[in-house]
């Protein structure tokens, strides 16, 4: 969810906080295709930010990206809400039950809403909700460390709508190794996350690959019989040498195993400018800490931040560089295994120039157009690969023993 970048920004976030369609007016045609396909955004972290923030989804009051009116604006019909659980969680426990809230207050919206949202368990579900004009809300379990170590917490929360778990998170936990820790404590997956990967097979939950080490995605596609995902992850190419974004090899080994890269929006993970962005700015403020003698207080942090950004312009990425991502994954694992994954709510105010909310899918369909995708392919991009995995990893189950 947040990453160093996003943090160095917290507070900032409304010196460009502008909506997509300041930068650009879609054009009609994107606006059609928009509305007649299925649009699936594989992480939107809305659930925090209502939990958090006191945000109202269905009224945007509060909200940051994702809202109801902005949506609908953009055509999104199916955003997986991320049940975001953060790590030292793992530590100090209480994880399952903050992961029960989380998937109550979701509970709630669509309980307080249903002419808005309804919650999605299946692809039939999302099909038939996007028929009736409503915006179905799957739930996706962002880091494993709620199953607290028993497979039939697995089960609880496959009961509660849980449709994907993305198994570790910022740090290593009892289930896998992350790609931001370096402490690699399994080299891969823990021998409990082999039981947990096919569990899911099992269950039919989708097995979410991003935040993991490369040795524990191997892991997973070695043991999973059913297709993958990565909810929100880009490609390492552009970013060099950052484990979070996925190598060339293993985005083409994910459409090998049928799955999906979904594309992350976080200019971090776009461009290595705003990779890179937070290593002189955390240098300047360790020097300046070291003249003082002393920790800034927050309030001189704050005021650094605030000076840091003003002489060095945070490097947003632009709509072609979501385009070159795009266009890499689909040269390497093939037009049937990208989608996309904003991360909306999750990467504050790093989004790309033209992408800044959830009212701007037609903003990425008409550079689609550009590159000259047919609206064969563009409909298999915005939603139509991942459905298609989700249907295969529910046609992968066994007969349930639970």
């Amino acid at each position: 969810m947040k990453s160093l970048a996003v943090r160095l920004l917290a507070g900032a976030a409304s010196v460009v906080a502008v909506s997509a369609s300041a930068w650009a007016q879609p054009s009609d045609q994107a606006v059609e295709i928009a509305g007649k396909y299925i649009i699936v955004d594989g992480h939107v972290d809305a659930p925090s930010t209502i939990a958090e923030a006191g945000a109202d989804i269905a009224e945007g009051t509060k909200t940051v990206d994702f809202d109801y009116e902005r949506a609908k604006a953009g055509g999104l019909d199916a955003p997986f809400m991320s049940i975001y659980v953060a790590a030292d969680y793992e530590e100090k426990g209480g994880a399952k039950a903050r992961a029960d809230i989380l998937i109550g207050l979701m509970e709630g919206v669509a309980a307080l809403y249903p002419e808005k949202f309804e919650i999605a368990y299946s692809p039939k579900d999302v099909r038939r909700i996007f028929e009736e004009g409503k915006i179905a809300l799957p739930l996706g379990m962002e880091n494993g460390s709620p199953i607290e170590g028993d497979l039939a917490n697995l089960k609880h929360f496959y009961d509660r709508g849980i449709r994907y778990v993305t198994l570790a998170h910022s740090k290593s936990n009892h289930i896998s190794d992350s790609s931001y820790d370096d402490n690699k404590r399994w080299d891969g997956l823990s021998p409990f996350g082999f039981e947990v990967v096919r569990a899911m097979n099992d269950l039919g939950i989708m097995v979410d690959v991003s935040h993991l080490s490369d040795a524990a995605i191997e892991d997973v596609l070695a043991t999973t019989r059913a297709p993958v995902i990565a909810s929100h992850s880009s490609l390492r190419h552009f970013t060099p040498e950052w484990e979070r974004n996925l190598s060339d090899d293993l985005v083409r080994k994910i459409g090998e195993n049928g799955g999906v890269v979904m594309i992350n929006y976080g200019s971090a993970f776009l461009n290595t400018a705003a990779n890179k962005y937070n290593e002189p700015a955390r240098a300047a403020r360790d020097a300046e800490e070291k003249r003082l003698g002393r920790e800034m207080t927050e309030a001189e942090r704050e005021a650094f931040q605030a000076a840091w950004l003003a002489e060095h312009p945070y490097p947003f990425a632009s709509l072609d560089q979501v385009l070159d991502h795009i266009d890499r994954a689909v040269e390497l694992a093939g037009i049937d295994h990208v989608g996309l994954g904003s991360d909306y709510d999750g990467v504050g105010d790093t989004l790309p120039v033209g992408l800044k909310d959830a009212s701007s899918y037609p903003v990425l369909i008409d550079g689609l157009l550009a590159r000259d995708y047919d609206e064969a392919a563009i409909e298999k991009i915005l939603g139509a690969n991942a459905l298609r995995v989700w249907e295969e990893v529910e046609a992968a189950r066994k007969k349930r023993k639970w």
